[in-house]
Parts: structure tokens; C-alpha cells; sequence
């Protein structure tokens, strides 16, 4: 793992976290709820309105992912 691209993720979070305090816990409260067999589902909407979403059935390798990832924004400055 690169030492400098958790330096630079901390700011960022840190912003992330100023504009959008309600997301870190909803974040941590989800994590623990995901587990193999589970779903992840997707949405965005633009600016314009138009929606793209997907719905990911969770196997083993996404919760791997998923737990190093946590992992690795905890290194850049606590949970997300």
C-alpha cells in the first residue's frame, strides 16, 4: 500500500465528512450489515435527472474488498 495515497485521501475525507456529516455513521452502520449473499444497490442521479443504477449480489471476494477498503480509509483518518 502506498503511504502517500493515504495522505492524500485524509483531506479529502475530512472534507467529504465536513459536507456530509450524516454519511459516516449510515456508512458504518451499513458495513456491518453486508455479508456474502447480501445486496449492494447503486444510484445516482445527475443534474439533469437521469438515474443509472445496479444491484450487486455480494460473494466472499466483494466482502474482502469491501473490508480492505475499511481498512484503508481508517489509515487516511478514521471511518468514513
Amino acid at each position: 500500500m502506498n503511504p502517500m495515497a493515504v495522505v492524500k485521501l485524509k483531506p479529502l475525507l475530512e472534507k467529504f465528512r465536513e459536507n456530509h456529516p450524516r454519511i459516516p455513521q449510515f456508512m458504518q452502520t451499513a458495513a456491518s450489515g453486508m455479508e456474502e449473499g447480501g445486496a449492494l444497490d447503486l444510484k445516482v442521479t445527475n443534474a439533469a435527472g437521469q438515474k443509472i443504477e445496479a444491484s450487486i449480489k455480494l460473494n466472499a471476494d466483494d466482502i474482502e474488498l469491501l473490508n480492505a477498503l475499511r481498512e484503508l480509509l481508517a489509515q487516511a483518518g478514521g471511518q468514513f
